[in-house]
Order: C-alpha cells, then structure tokens, then sequence
C-alpha cells in the first residue's frame, strides 16, 4: 500500500501532471480520498519553494549569456510590463492560475509565473497553496464522483 502513496506522492510533483494525473491515479489505485488529497498536495507543493527561490538566480545567471540573455530580457521586461497592467491582482491571478485544473496550469507553472511577476515566496506561497487545495477539491470531484467526494471529506468512512 505504501508504493500506492508513493506513486502519487512522486506523480503530483511532476511538471504538467501535478494533480491533474495524481489524483486520477490515486482514485485508481483505491486510495482513500482524504489521503489522496493530502499525499498529492504535499507533493504538489514540494518544489513550489525551490522552484521561487531557485528559478529567478536562474535566470539572472541566463541573462548575463549574450544571445539567450538579450531574448530573456526582452520576455522579462514584457512579463514585467503585464504584471504593472495587472496591478494588485496579480496575486489572484497566480491563484486562479494554480487553482484551475488545464493544461499548462498548476504550482510549477504558477510558481514560475510568481518569479516572473517579482512576487516574494512568502506572498506567493499561500497563494499557490489555495489555488493547489483548491484544484485538488475540483480533481477529487472528478476522479471519485461528486457524492463519493463530498462523503468522503465530510464524514469518517
């Protein structure tokens, strides 16, 4: 049974799945909800801190490359442009980013887009954080039913 968390455990922290694979699977493999929803947030959210702290010294360090840093600045600058259009909702920006279970959607990319937008980790962390519990309630939904959903985070099975 341990192999069954980790699968989803190690699944949710992969770029593009995240929980939109996790979940389904954990659904699958007949992980209980409310363990499912835990094992694949913790998961999800485990390199959301790395991925803020890490990828703006990343890019810096890109930027100094003559060809590659002259394209990544040019992309910064409008990145940095749309993000003072956006004022003081980029922050619910990056949550409903987070929150919304598409493709190209999810912490990784919503963490890159807090980088991007110059937001610090303890502004965009609890941010990123609604918007994963709040995709993983929409997963759980689909992946184990409305009513197997809803019984299962409200009362003790």
């Amino acid at each position: 049974m341990i192999k069954k968390y980790l699968y989803a455990f190690l699944l949710s922290m992969v770029p593009i799945i995240e929980m939109k694979g996790a979940i389904p699977l954990a659904a699958a493999m007949g992980i209980p909800i409310q363990s499912a929803l835990i094992v694949c947030m913790l998961g999800n959210m485990f390199p959301v801190p790395f991925i803020i702290l890490l990828y703006g010294k990343i890019l810096k360090w890109l930027g100094k490359i003559k060809y590659i840093g002259d394209a990544l600045n040019y992309f910064m600058d409008k990145a940095k442009a749309k993000a003072e259009k956006i004022g003081n909702y980029e922050l619910f920006g990056v949550f409903l980013f987070v929150a919304i279970p598409l493709p190209g959607t999810g912490a990784w990319m919503g963490s890159l887009v807090s980088t991007v937008l110059g937001l610090p980790l303890k502004k965009a962390f609890p941010v990123i954080i609604a918007g994963l519990a709040v995709n993983a309630l929409i997963m759980a939904f689909i992946s184990y039913g409305l009513g197997s959903a809803v019984i299962g985070l409200f009362f003790v099975q």
